[in-house]
């Protein structure tokens, strides 16, 4: 899938060619796991599988874009935005809240949105964990700055798209998904500090590949149980308040006060505060590993988040523990995890590259053998964010 298929596609539907193609890739996160939304540090890279938009600017009012993967149009106008309806009255269908939360979040901020003919598809598979939506809301905030005239920065954008997420399509998610898939760099993690968004990147060594493995378990997070975890972060917070005045997120809470104070907290959120504690301090721990280009000890890491989401986090399922556990025994396999928000979708496996092939087989085969599932394996690299054709 590339800029060849969207052309055509939009050609197919429109009749006319488009002004211009937009690409923004899907993410993973290496380390630094539900802890965006507690201002704690995040290793994500944007990677190699993308959402594309062709687009042009429409002669009348009204917005009409294409998802070619439901095979389904969407026709909208700025005076149907809040009640999400189309222009004939009809509901907008759900895959259409993502274009239009990122138009009503650009509105909010007085940025012109003008209508478009558009067309997209996307190679990032929905509800995988890889973050298809921050996707499409990035290609989509690039294509209006593109036809609105307007310039901001790629972590501007990617602040409109997380407003979009959490005020209009209802996920209270952090910042990290959208700043991946705006700010990505070939090759590199980027070391994102959520409260300050001042980041940095981090080089991926040549000898290793980024491997995803979809469990192709979905997930929707919209259900309730994302927003649920990120309630009994803010919980514990207004509790500990109480012995640490200062703090404002988990991020401030040191694991030496913590492991003091938690016997006074409620066994659930005991488990759920002590998995972002400690997984701050992983990504802490990473930036000199990387640096140094020990993915040995890097991938050790990985492994210890796998534990800490599963057991005090609880966002894993035994499709994904499975799937973790496998790639562990295998060869050149420096660590694996679940990567994004669990409950179903990816794991991300740091792999030796020589191994890489050998590796994506053998795991096919012994989760198939183990869950009855068909995995979907593929060795990604680390790719730029955002971007005009």
């Amino acid at each position: 899938m590339d800029m060849n298929s969207a052309t055509s596609q939009f050609k197919n539907r429109f009749g006319y060619s488009p002004a211009r193609i937009v690409r923004a890739p899907g993410r993973i996160n290496l380390l630094g796991e539900h802890v965006d939304y507690n201002d704690g540090l995040v290793l994500p890279a944007a990677i190699d599988r993308a959402t594309y938009i062709a687009f042009s600017p429409s002669v009348t009012d009204r917005s009409t874009i294409v998802a070619v993967d439901f095979d389904q149009p969407a026709v909208f106008s700025v005076e149907g935005l809040s009640a999400k309806s189309q222009t004939d009255g009809s509901p907008l269908p759900e895959w259409a809240h993502y274009p239009t939360g990122l138009m009503w979040a650009l509105r909010e901020a007085g940025l012109a949105t003008p209508a478009m003919d558009a067309v997209f598809l996307s190679n990032v598979p929905r509800g995988s964990g890889l973050s298809s939506s921050a996707s499409v809301e990035m290609a989509f905030a690039l294509a209006w700055q593109t036809l609105g005239g307007w310039t901001r920065s790629p972590m501007e954008r990617a602040l409109l798209g997380q407003k979009a997420e959490n005020q209009y399509v209802g996920v209270n998610c952090g910042i990290m998904d959208q700043f991946a898939s705006a700010c990505g760099e070939e090759n590199k993690a980027l070391l994102l500090d959520c409260r300050s968004l001042e980041y940095r990147s981090l080089p991926l060594p040549e000898s290793v590949s980024l491997v995803v493995a979809d469990t192709t378990v979905r997930r929707k997070l919209t259900s309730g149980e994302y927003n649920n975890r990120r309630n009994a972060c803010e919980e514990t917070v207004n509790l500990l308040k109480d012995d640490l005045p200062g703090i404002t997120s988990l991020r401030d809470v040191h694991l030496d006060d913590f492991n003091k104070l938690a016997k006074g907290l409620p066994p659930e959120l005991a488990r759920r505060s002590r998995h972002v504690v400690e997984e701050i301090g992983r990504v802490n721990q990473s930036q000199s590993l990387l640096e140094a280009g020990d993915v040995q000890q890097f991938g050790q890491l990985m492994n210890q988040c796998h534990v800490s989401l599963r057991d005090l986090y609880e966002v894993s399922i035994p499709e994904l523990d499975a799937m973790v556990e496998i790639a562990q025994g295998l060869r050149g396999c420096y660590g694996a995890r679940l990567t994004g928000a669990g409950f179903g979708g990816c794991t991300i496996n740091l792999v030796e590259r020589e191994h890489a092939s050998e590796f994506v087989e053998r795991l096919a085969k012994g989760y198939e053998s183990n869950t009855g599932l068909h995995p979907e394996i593929y060795i990604c690299r680390a790719s730029d964010g955002a971007r005009l054709l």
